[in-house]
């Protein structure tokens, strides 16, 4: 069943090397909790707000081997108030999970964004 799970983080630098580690640390939290293999990965979108600019989320994604799937990165929407320097992906996966079953991961400033969904 093609399922999708949510996750978001963000950086305290606009560098290279933070969103490289706050992504993929995202990502491994997310895969982990939720059991996920490369294989059951269909495709991930990622968005970042405005102030994030160093680098492409994807590319962060693929050190870590997810190069093989489909990514996109978009531009999050400019609201006031929203949280600074956050990186938002939507993964979209093949599992036998139950929807209610998955475990969205919010991590660093973004473990706030959304305490209504299991975490």
């Amino acid at each position: 069943m093609l399922r999708a799970l949510r996750g978001a983080t963000t950086v305290d630098d606009d560098t290279v090397e933070q969103v490289t580690d706050r992504v993929v640390t995202l990502l491994k939290a997310m895969f982990s909790r939720n059991d996920v293999d490369h294989d059951d990965v269909v495709s991930i979108v990622f968005t970042a707000t405005e102030d994030v600019r160093s680098l492409f989320p994807a590319a962060a994604a693929r050190t870590i081997g997810l190069g093989d799937v489909p990514m996109l990165c978009a531009r999050e929407l400019d609201i006031v108030g929203s949280t600074p320097r956050c990186i938002r992906v939507l993964v979209h996966l093949e599992t036998s999970r139950r929807r209610a079953d998955l475990r969205h991961v919010y991590l660093e400033g973004a473990s706030m964004l959304r305490d209504d969904l299991p975490g």
